[in-house]
Parts: structure tokens; sequence; C-alpha cells
């Protein structure tokens, strides 16, 4: 997330001058909703984590405090969202009965293992936790030394496991505008680093998932000060040396979304695929807590439109 007293700033300045960004500029193709979601439990807001059903009608999520909620979505015939109802959020614990202790709360990356199990990354102190079911005690995975050496505030954003439970993760900054976002691999009890991940321009990685079709989806997010954020999702062909063909399903314009920062893949009853974001509002009364929701369109037929000779 960007640094929250700079964001306060530049948010409040956006307030008075009044400014729109691109908020009415089309939004991107595939585009199906984008639904405020507002509960009345002081300690809602701050969503950073989301995790979708295979019918994308349940979910689990996680704050940025440290707290957690499951819960399901009403949908209308075209799939898109009519109604939340969520569960009281609870707090993450630690090793025992105690939440989870102060400045060590703050979860991102949320992830549901084919056993049932979550996993959650944290950015401060960059780590990953393991529950059995949310409402349960946290088991500790090894940490590299190397998740030390991350930048404070920076560190472990985005979370995706596969269909095999092989945890994947890596941070928001890489350290340089041109240098590779490292992912990081968890599997058999031990990390590795196998492959990079090229980093563009000013986008940092906020989210991930690895969708039905066995791409790795990445969330990324710009930040433009007071005109807003900028959201993007690419996909990646996932194999054991890296990432290849890489494909850019959706860039948002300036200020069309609030600050988007996890995203869950699943297949609609139709048979396409559904990418479903959430925002984190940072607890700001001029941000919004909003589901957003894309439908991945097909890649263009090269073979569709070419002339014959029958």
């Amino acid at each position: 997330m960007p640094k929250r007293p700079f964001l306060a700033l530049t948010a409040g300045m956006f307030l008075v001058l009044g400014l729109q960004g691109s908020a009415s500029q089309p939004y991107p193709a595939g585009f199906l909703a984008a639904t405020p979601w507002q509960m009345d439990d002081p300690n809602f807001g701050g969503l950073s984590g989301i995790e979708l059903s295979d019918d994308g009608l349940s979910f689990a999520a996680v704050t940025d405090k440290g707290w957690w909620t499951q819960g399901t979505f009403t949908r209308d015939a075209e799939g898109r969202i009519t109604a939340i109802q969520a569960q009281p959020l609870r707090f993450l614990r630690g090793r025992f009965e105690a939440p989870l202790s102060r400045g060590r709360q703050d979860a991102e990356g949320l992830a549901q293992g084919p056993d049932g199990s979550f996993y959650i990354s944290f950015e401060q102190i960059p780590r990953v936790l393991r529950y059995d079911t949310l409402d349960g005690p946290a088991r500790n995975l090894i940490t590299p030394r190397e998740f030390a050496r991350m930048q404070r505030n920076s560190a472990l954003e985005a979370l995706a496991i596969g269909p095999d439970g092989t945890l994947y993760t890596l941070p928001e900054r890489s350290g340089e505008l041109t240098r590779p976002f490292p992912i990081w691999r968890y599997r058999d009890g031990s990390w590795d680093q196998p492959f990079s991940l090229r980093r563009d321009g000013g986008f940092l990685a906020v989210g991930a998932d690895i969708g039905p079709d066995g791409r790795f989806y990445l969330l990324e997010r710009e930040f433009h000060g007071v005109t807003g954020f900028a959201s993007r999702v690419r996909s990646f062909a996932l194999s054991e040396t890296g990432l290849s063909d890489e494909r850019t399903e959706l860039q948002s314009s300036v200020g069309q979304h609030d600050n988007l920062e996890s995203i869950s893949v699943w297949r609609a009853p139709d048979g396409t695929l559904r990418l479903t974001m959430i925002s984190d509002d940072n607890f700001y009364f001029f941000q919004t807590t909003e589901i957003v929701e894309y439908r991945i369109l097909p890649p263009p037929d090269p073979i569709a439109g070419t002339a014959t000779d029958d």
C-alpha cells in the first residue's frame, strides 16, 4: 500500500481540488460492475486480501489490521453482485489464542489451498502464515533470510497457490524501477526463488492468483497522487522454469477504480473467466471499499477473418 501519511495528504488535496481523474472514461473491455461494500462494524476497512470459491458465490477476506471475515455474494442472471452477506469481523490469531501482536498484523495476500486451509502473507514483518481455518491458530512457514531485506512497507502483498499446493509470492516493490520482481516459491517445506518477473514502469505488485486455466494472474497498481490510481492485470503461462506468454487482461484509466489490492480468478457458469478484485480504503472516509469485477475476453483468433481460396 502507499505510505498512509502521503496518501492522506494527496487524497485530501484530491477532495479539495475536486479532481476526478479519468473516472468518466469508458471502462476497459470486459467490465461488469463495481459494487460498494460497507458493514456496520468499527473494524471494517483496509480490505487487502480476498479469495472466492470456485463458483464465485462464497468468499473470505482479510484486512491489513489483522481481521478477517467470510461471507457470500448474491448474483443476478448476468452474474453481477446484488448483495453481500458477511460474518462479523474477527481477529487473526497467532500461534495460540491471542490475536496477532501489534506491528505483525499487516495481512495482505490471501490464498486457499486444495485442502481448504488458508495462507496469508504479511507486509510489515514479511512472512507467510498457515491457518487450517481462519478462526484457528496460525502456523509459521519457514522464513528465508532474504525476506527481512525487503523494503519496509513494500514486502509480501501478493500471494497465490497452485492446484498442487505450491505457493508463489512476491514483494510490492523490487528495489529499483528496472529490477524485476523476484518470485518466491514454497513447496515441500522450503522456499526457493526460481525466476523473476519484468517490472514495468511505476506499476507495483499488489495481488496474485492462479486461475482455473492454470495461468498466473498479477494485479498491479500505479499511484498518481491527486488523480488517484490506475490498475492493471497481467497473466502468464506458469511453468517450472518461469512465466511466459504475457497478456494484459485489463488496464484501467487513472481514477476509474479505487485502491485495488487483491484479485481472485474463477470460472462463471457460462464458461468465462472472471476477475474479482477488492479495494483497500486505508480506513479513510474519502476512499471506498468496493468489489470490482471483469470478464476476461478471449484473445483474438489470428485465423478469424483471413481470406481463403475455397
